[in-house]
């Protein structure tokens, strides 16, 4: 069942202009000299003309925009930009939605912290930005109207209302957005089924189509409370997709029709409230409330057989958490405090096949978790090039789950973090951390699921442990010419319980897949993060940035005991962007590159492996008069298409032999895309 969809919403990039490196800005005293912080004030992105936050963040060297990790709780959920020194009070609102709705005029300066400053929680991140606020009053909006033209004839539009301003002491900002966008896993090609001499079972022509349609809106309040800051903040959403699939076999083959529906209605509500209580300490209080209801419906049939596969679930999460922060000295700072949440997860399934209904194992299950978490942390700067950032977490969760299973468990884990960052000199750092990490279990996978159009039943697994690593990780950074930088990472990470697949039997003797704890396995990474601008090439205001990542695993396989590589790890996966300013025309263009990737999964019966191919878009951006942007894109312009490929066996794969190999060879065309954009006030 695919129950992500992609939106498309590629923001412009633009090049840069001269950072300065200062001593650190973040909120609170003044850190000592050589700290090694690099501000970037508004004249450096000034070139690029830059809308909003988002516009400005994503420009600078050597940095990448992370969201988080989409996990329960709210400490492991932070993402790399904090705003004003702080993280946002929410999990639903993702980071960029939080910057876009930022307007660029109301960006101060961002400072770009390396390794590590007293006062900040680095989340055991390498580097942060902290987009830092003006105070002075304002008021601005945007409106954007976009559309795209898709190869198949299909049109799509979306829209984007946002306004924010500040009144003396109250700041506010409120957004809608809204659209749709195409699958582009979908598309046409050939479907090819052969036996395991390689003889043909079946040849057919595959239509398919997927459209995905979102709305959102957030709301925002700030102000001033008993000598403190108290922000509110609100978001409700609605998302729906919809696949459709047509198979068309050739000669006598089957006729197959599938379908997937996909609904869910979120909402949630957020409160934090920060104020100090002496001139080196400060305290921090946050409340939150997500909810989720969503449906799923899967169709298939064909002339002599149907299938119907339903799920319905609510979640609920409400999250409580305080921070005692101290600043003992500038070069030393503490923090300690801690949180608890529960999330509840209602999910009932069903299946049936020509009208009888199948019984799946953990269809109908209840579960609760009570999650509490506290934690010490400590940022130090031993020597003017020398940082240390430490933390020690305890977590403890007791969770239990009804229905079809009846479960109760308590899971308690320690987890202690160390890095240290060395400044050899401004422009070269090296970095060196060690933390023990803790997955949490996926909630999606204590209940059943299923993808009709491939034949393949999920059974749910409430008794799973979270895996656990120790990570180690090195790396070397270094900033070069006027703003280019290179870092280079390599990590490597010994897991225990590693999350994948095994089988499950019944009493009645069906055999369904489901997520298992297989064992111990390992994971490396060799990661490079470069930017490099053009000016002394000749392409002035021009700047390429490129991300690879380069990972191998090992875990051995529950069901043939063979080393092989973790379900779902892509072995190389990378992104390229280039951007030119061209200030005397008032515009910029560029392409933008998302590399093809290669995921494999193993199940107790087959392997299936799915690739994609390299996602190009150019494109131009022109700003006629000031408030005004027009973007003018050609997605998938490499018309970039998926392939799947399954190997089936009859049974077992250690036992049984190979049953059929299919191959799946879809190709989503080229778009077209144009955007408007008009900013109102300053």
């Amino acid at each position: 069942m695919k129950q992500k969809r992609r939106l498309a919403a590629l923001i412009a990039a633009g090049p840069l202009m001269f950072p300065v490196v200062v001593q650190a800005q973040v909120p609170g005293p003044a850190a000592p000299a050589g700290q090694g912080v690099i501000s970037y004030g508004p004249e450096f992105f000034a070139d690029a003309h830059p809308t909003t936050a988002l516009d400005m963040v994503q420009r600078l060297p050597g940095f990448v925009v992370e969201g988080g990790d989409n996990v329960r709780g709210f400490e492991g959920a932070a993402g790399n930009v904090l705003i004003d020194g702080r993280r946002p009070a929410s999990k639903a609102d993702n980071l960029e939605e939080i910057l876009r709705r930022l307007p660029a005029s109301q960006v101060e300066r961002i400072d770009l912290i390396r390794g590590g400053a007293p006062g900040v929680d680095m989340q055991g991140r390498s580097m942060m930005a902290n987009v830092i606020r003006s105070q002075a009053s304002t008021m601005q909006g945007l409106v954007a109207l976009a559309n795209r033209q898709i190869y198949d004839g299909r049109n799509v539009t979306g829209f984007r209302i946002d306004g924010s301003g500040r009144s003396g002491d109250l700041s506010w900002e409120t957004s809608l957005v809204g659209g749709q966008g195409p699958d582009d896993e979908a598309g046409e090609g050939l479907r090819t089924r052969v036996d395991r001499n390689g003889a043909p079972l079946i040849i057919s022509d595959v239509d398919s189509e997927g459209l995905g349609t979102n709305a959102a809106w957030t709301g925002a309040l700030e102000r001033p409370l008993w000598s403190g800051l108290l922000r509110i903040n609100g978001r409700l959403s609605t998302n729906g997709d919809e696949y459709d699939e047509l198979n068309l076999a050739r000669g006598a083959g089957p006729r197959e029709v599938s379908q997937d529906v996909f609904d869910r209605l979120g909402s949630e509500i957020g409160a934090s409230y920060s104020r100090p209580l002496s001139p080196r300490t400060s305290l921090e209080l946050i409340g939150l409330r997500q909810t989720s209801n969503q449906t799923i419906e899967s169709n298939f049939s064909t002339l002599v057989d149907r299938a119907r596969f339903g799920l319905e679930s609510d979640r609920v999460e409400t999250i409580g958490r305080g921070v005692v922060r101290w600043r003992q000295t500038d070069a030393l700072s503490w923090e300690v405090g801690g949180e608890s949440a529960i999330n509840t997860l209602e999910s009932n399934t069903r299946f049936a096949r020509n009208g009888a209904n199948v019984v799946l194992p953990a269809a109908n299950v209840e579960v609760e978790e009570r999650r509490s978490e506290a934690f010490l942390k400590v940022a130090w700067r031993v020597t003017p090039r020398l940082n240390l950032d430490g933390a020690l977490r305890y977590e403890a969760s007791d969770i239990t789950a009804e229905g079809d299973v009846q479960l109760e468990k308590s899971l308690a884990y320690a987890k202690p973090r160390l890095s240290l960052s060395w400044a050899q000199d401004p422009q070269t750092q090296l970095r060196f951390s060690v933390e023990r990490n803790v997955g949490q279990l996926n909630f999606d996978d204590f209940v059943a699921s299923s993808s009709l159009n491939t034949g393949v039943l999920t059974a749910g697994n409430p008794d799973l442990n979270p895996a656990q690593e120790w990570l180690f990780e090195a790396a070397f950074e270094r900033r070069f010419w006027t703003n280019g930088a290179a870092v280079i990472s390599l990590r490597h990470a010994e897991i225990n319980d590693v999350v994948d697949r095994a089988p499950v039997r019944l009493a009645s003797g069906s055999v369904f897949d489901a997520p298992a704890n297989i064992g111990a396995g390992t994971r490396s990474e060799l990661a490079l993060n470069l930017t490099v601008p053009f000016d002394r090439f000749g392409l002035k205001g021009a700047q390429l940035r490129t991300e690879v990542q380069w990972r191998r695993s090992e875990v051995a396989d529950p069901t043939t005991g063979e080393t092989r590589e973790i379900s779902g790890l892509s072995p190389v996966v990378w992104e390229t962007f280039f951007t030119q300013d061209l200030p005397n025309l008032k515009a910029s263009w560029g392409i933008d590159a998302i590399g093809g990737w290669r995921e494999t999964a193993y199940r107790f019966d087959e392997i299936s492996t799915v690739k994609m191919g390299t996602y190009v878009t150019p494109f131009l951006e022109w700003r006629p008069r000031a408030a005004w942007v027009l973007r003018f894109e050609a997605p998938n312009i490499t018309d970039r298409g998926v392939r799947r490929t399954r190997t089936v066996y009859a049974g077992p794969r250690d036992t049984a032999p190979v049953a059929f190999i299919e191959d799946r060879d879809l190709s989503f065309g080229r778009m077209i895309r144009m955007r408007v954009s008009r900013t109102f006030g300053g």
